[in-house]
């Protein structure tokens, strides 16, 4: 459910979907690389998602991404 994810673990996750490398997402949200890494691990731990298509899927049906 999208409501385990904080606002920007959410911001993060749209991030990784379209594609964007850790540094990529970084600069885009201004956070550091390390916040970035750390993110991520809280996103994949929460949804129990450990793939980026899963990611994806995950984020088109909950509504975080238009396709």
């Amino acid at each position: 459910e999208v409501e385990a994810l904080s606002d920007r673990e959410r911001d993060v996750l749209v991030e990784i979907v379209k594609g964007l490398s850790n540094k990529e997402i970084a600069d885009s949200l201004c956070i550091s690389v390390h916040t970035v890494i750390t993110h991520r691990k809280n996103i994949t731990r929460k949804l129990n998602i450990h793939s980026t298509a899963g990611l994806t899927i995950y984020a088109i049906v909950n509504g975080l991404i238009k396709i």
